[in-house]
């Protein structure tokens, strides 16, 4: 199981989270970690040009975003800020994306929610075409008519994982994709519902057995401080649970909220939770580090220990 991290979704103001993302990625490449995973959250930085400022930075480590919306741009935009980029990153990006929520798309963007599948799988009609450019991108589908010349090109191979939660969506992931990007999954939902339906949507297509990400957070602490880190990630973590999406994915697992889903506890505890979602098929983890404590100066002390115990697991999990 290869090892990454989230960078991104902390507060902070735009000039001081620029830097410290690029920083993020730097320390994830000296500490022998995979991946940095970029979420594009609704209020906050652009993940892809997080990903081109990261790339200039670092030299070896991948860079993706988990996940872009679909619907905030259309497919030709989003495929020349990709190509551009996984230029910047010298081929390192893994684009995630997805239909992304009714509360998002319709609530806060004003544009229709509706078949969410069948826009992703049009969307990757566009994507497709224009990554196996450089040359015009020619799609006519339900969705899209698209007639564009385009002089970007991929500059090696760009995997694209689609966020995927149901029964539908996993289907179309594992025929057109790399593979997915989770959140919101306990072990028993990858294992039992995901990595089928995926794996099998994927062999019939004739396509490698795909990535599975997860989005997991973390906590290193002592095992009396377990229930405070749980309703932590609750507390800051737990908005997300209100879409519809999220909780029939909980309903295929054992966990019932996010703080069930944390990895939190001493080194042994949380190196044992993970190797259970190695275990259930995840072939990449994406840690949500989750710090705990009374002010910054504990919060801040929380991260470090949790982040120094993950680059020594990183080379174990592998």
């Amino acid at each position: 199981m290869r090892i990454g991290v989230m960078s991104g979704p902390e507060r902070g103001d735009s000039a001081r989270k620029a830097k410290r993302m690029v920083e993020d990625a730097r320390w994830a490449e000296s500490a022998g970690l995979d991946t940095v995973w970029v979420p594009q959250v609704p209020t906050d930085f652009d993940a892809l040009l997080a990903v081109a400022l990261m790339g200039t930075a670092t030299d070896r480590i991948e860079i993706g975003t988990a996940v872009v919306p679909l619907q905030a741009q259309h497919p030709i935009a989003l495929a020349r800020q990709a190509l551009s980029a996984q230029a910047a990153t010298g081929g390192r990006l893994a684009l995630g994306v997805g239909p992304s929520h009714h509360w998002i798309v319709r609530d806060m963007l004003g544009l229709p929610y509706e078949r969410p599948a069948g826009y992703t799988r049009d969307y990757l009609d566009v994507l497709d075409a224009a990554f196996a450019g450089p040359g015009p991108v020619e799609v006519e589908n339900k969705t899209f008519t698209v007639h564009n010349p385009l002089g970007l090109g991929p500059v090696g191979p760009l995997p694209v994982l689609v966020a995927a939660l149901g029964p539908v969506m996993l289907k179309l992931a594992g025929e057109r994709a790399d593979g997915t990007v989770l959140w919101m999954a306990d072990e028993k939902a990858v294992g039992e519902h995901v990595v089928p339906r995926i794996t099998a949507a994927a062999e019939a297509a004739g396509r490698p057995a795909p990535r599975i990400v997860a989005g997991v957070p973390v906590c290193l602490c002592r095992p009396s401080e377990v229930d405070a880190a749980r309703e932590r990630a609750n507390r800051i973590l737990g908005e997300a649970e209100i879409s519809p999406n999220y909780q029939r994915l909980l309903e295929y697992g054992a966990a019932r909220d996010v703080g069930d889903i944390c990895a939190a506890g001493d080194e042994a505890a949380i190196r044992a939770r993970l190797r259970r979602f190695a275990d259930a098929g995840v072939t990449d983890l994406s840690v949500r580090l989750l710090p705990i404590g009374e002010g910054r100066d504990e919060l801040v002390a929380s991260k470090e220990r949790t982040k120094e115990m993950l680059a020594g697991l990183a080379a174990e999990l592998r």
